[in-house]
């Protein structure tokens, strides 16, 4: 299944990747966050504080995301298998998970960690799609 442009941003099918590959990549993925998708530095230590960019969708629009809970959305997406198409050597270039409210939210993989943040308005079918796989996987 693809959603939008980027052929990055292909989801895995359910059973595409074993239960294995899927602890594997949670036991390996590292999360920092980035500045660039926060509008507050909560527990992050970001210097300068936050620096979001206009073009970019932020973790925390809605509400404050720290970065502890950052970490349990992207484990609880890889438990789920709700990870972009990749070789099982190496690492998904995207992660998706719904929080306790329902929010979708997208990670990204950056040079050797993840970053997250929500999926916006405009993006109403792969956040339906995800709400979906969600609550099928």
């Amino acid at each position: 299944m693809q959603r939008g442009k980027n052929p990055k941003r292909r989801i895995a099918k359910a059973g595409f990747f074993t239960r294995t590959e899927l602890a594997e990549f949670a036991r390996r993925a590292n999360y920092e966050g980035s500045a660039h998708h926060k509008l507050h530095p909560a527990d992050y230590g970001f210097s300068p504080p936050v620096s979001p960019r206009a073009a970019k969708s932020v973790c925390d629009d809605v509400r404050v995301i720290r970065r502890g809970e950052a970490k349990r959305l992207l484990q609880a997406g890889f438990a789920k298998g709700l990870v972009s198409v990749c070789d099982p050597q190496a690492m998904p270039k995207y992660v998706w998970a719904l929080d306790d409210d329902g929010e979708a939210y997208e990670a990204k993989l950056g040079r050797n960690s993840y970053h997250g943040y929500r999926l916006k308005d405009d993006e109403r079918d792969m956040r339906d799609w995800i709400e979906d796989e969600w609550g099928r996987r």
